[in-house]
C-alpha cells in the first residue's frame, strides 16, 4: 500500500451547514501535500477527521491503513500534529514539555536534538508562557516531530515566524520529508506551498476544485505567457500560448531589450480557483 491517506466521498454536516462535501484525496506516502483554501472552505474540519478527532459524517477514510474512528494508541504513535493554536504546558520549560512529550512515544527523537533543530536551544530554560509567538510556534513544531511521526500534519506552521526562520522551517521539512516522512500541511503562504509541496489541493466551500502539482494547478502551466520587451520603438508586450516561439520569430536579427516571460503565478491561479468555488 501507496497511500499514506485515502479517502472517498468525505462529507461532514452541522445543523444547517454542510462544511465538508463529498471530497476524495490520496496521499501517497513520503509526500508533502498541501491543502489550500480560504477561512471556511473545510480545511480544518478535513485535517480533524484525518486526525481523528472529529468524526465524519458519511464517506470512507483510511489513514496509515486504519480508520482513524477505530484506531487505537499504535495507530496515534505515528501521527505528529502541529495544531493551529495551542495554549497549554505555560508552566514548564521547553525542555521539560519536549521531554515530556517525548515519552508518549515509543522511539521518541533526543528532545536536546529536536529543541537545537527548531533553533530554541537557547531559550531551552525559558517557561513556556514567556515565549513570544513566533517561538511558541518553533515549540509546537518540536512537540509534532519529537516522536518521529510516520504522518505529520503542519496547520499553519510558520504562523509568526519571520522570513529568515521560515526559510529555515522549510529545510527542516524538505528534510523530514526526504527522510520518508509523509506531511500534510495546511498554509495561506502561497509560497511556502510552491516550494514545499510535491502536491497541492484547493478547497472551496467545502468541495475540492484542483488538484496538481504547484506547477500544473489549474493548468498553471499551459496558460498563456505574457512576453514583454523593449526595442527602438519602445515598450512592448504579448500574450502567447508558445513564447519561445514567438521569442524566435520576434527577435530575428533585432536586438531585444529588458525581454521577460511571465505565466500566471501560484497565487494568480488559486485567486482563480476560489473565485469559481465560491
Amino acid at each position: 500500500m501507496t497511500s499514506a491517506v485515502r479517502v472517498r466521498g468525505l462529507r461532514k454536516e452541522y445543523p444547517g451547514q454542510v462544511a465538508v462535501d463529498g471530497i476524495d484525496l490520496d496521499i501517497e506516502r513520503g509526500e508533502v501535500f498541501a491543502l489550500l483554501g480560504p477561512n471556511g472552505a473545510g480545511k480544518t474540519t478535513t485535517v480533524e477527521i484525518l486526525e481523528g478527532y472529529r468524526r465524519a459524517t458519511a464517506g470512507q477514510i483510511e489513514v496509515l491503513g486504519e480508520d482513524p474512528r477505530t484506531a487505537g494508541r499504535g495507530w496515534r504513535s505515528r501521527l505528529g500534529i502541529v495544531l493551529q493554536t495551542v495554549n497549554d504546558a505555560a508552566q514548564l520549560t521547553v525542555a521539560e514539555t519536549v521531554r515530556h512529550f517525548a515519552r508518549c512515544y515509543p522511539n521518541p527523537r533526543d528532545p536536546d536534538e529536536v529543541i537545537e533543530q527548531v533553533e530554541l536551544t537557547e531559550k531551552a530554560r525559558a517557561r513556556v508562557r514567556s515565549l513570544s509567538g513566533g517561538q511558541r510556534r518553533r515549540l509546537d513544531v518540536a512537540l509534532g516531530i519529537v516522536g518521529r511521526p510516520d504522518l505529520l500534519f503542519l496547520d499553519e506552521p510558520t504562523t509568526g515566524f519571520d522570513p529568515e526562520v521560515r526559510r529555515r522551517f522549510w529545510d527542516l521539512i524538505s528534510g523530514l520529508a526526504h527522510g520518508g516522512t509523509t506531511i500534510l500541511l495546511t498554509t495561506h503562504y502561497l509560497d511556502e506551498a510552491e516550494v514545499l509541496a510535491d502536491r497541492v489541493a484547493v478547497l472551496a466551500a467545502g468541495r475540492i476544485v484542483a488538484e496538481g502539482t504547484p506547477a500544473t494547478l489549474g493548468d498553471r502551466d499551459r496558460a498563456e505567457a505574457l512576453v514583454r520587451w523593449r526595442d527602438d520603438n519602445g515598450y512592448h508586450e504579448e500574450r502567447t500560448p508558445f513564447p519561445t516561439k514567438f521569442i524566435t520569430q520576434l527577435a530575428g536579427d533585432r536586438e531585444l531589450a529588458e525581454l521577460t516571460v511571465t505565466r500566471p503565478s501560484l497565487e494568480d491561479v488559486y485567486l482563480n480557483l476560489i473565485g469559481e468555488g465560491r
